[in-house]
């Protein structure tokens, strides 16, 4: 069977939602997607960065993430079909580990704990194809990078793009 890596942040969980829920919160703010076309939320506001980042670094900030619309479904066909990882660079933010392991183990109960890789560098991941928000990811990856669109890629091109999982659906099956 092929491998499938697929990304959590931005590609199965909405991190930017959450992300821009806390800062207008915080700041009294009314920023919405519309304003982070092409660019990521400490960018425009590069003043507070130190700020805006740290919320991730909270302990429980991935735990009640949105699903993305579709992921669960089209996962758990794919998974007919191909060996599914969920791969997170978790190690850019050690706090995380336990609320995504919760995360996953409540959302993606269809696949066994030993398909969650909490990684740095992707390109230790030894797949056919890696689903992922940031196309940093590819740069040594070994197989098939496939960039899924999230705002602050937009702009990027010279990969194979999906826009959502229906696309997920119909690149792989």
């Amino acid at each position: 069977m092929k491998r499938i890596a697929i990304d959590m942040d931005e590609v199965i969980a909405d991190f930017v939602s959450k992300h821009l829920n806390l800062f207008n919160a915080q700041y009294n703010e009314k920023l919405s997607g519309d304003d982070l076309h092409g660019t990521r939320l400490w960018k425009i506001r590069p003043h507070l960065e130190k700020e805006i980042l740290g919320y991730v670094d909270e302990p429980d900030f991935f735990r009640d993430l949105k699903v993305m619309e579709g992921s669960q479904e089209v996962i758990q066909e794919l998974s007919n079909f191909y060996e599914i990882f969920i791969t997170t660079a978790a190690m850019e933010h050690p706090s995380s580990f336990e609320a995504k392991y919760e995360w996953l183990k409540e959302h993606f109960s269809f696949l066994s704990d030993r398909n969650f890789v909490f990684c740095g560098d992707k390109s230790i991941i030894n797949a056919d194809y890696l689903i992922d928000d940031s196309p940093r990811h590819f740069e040594r990856f070994r197989g098939q990078g496939i960039l899924f669109t999230a705002l602050h890629n937009i702009n990027e091109t010279g990969y194979v793009r999906v826009n959502d999982w229906s696309e997920v659906r119909n690149y792989f099956l």
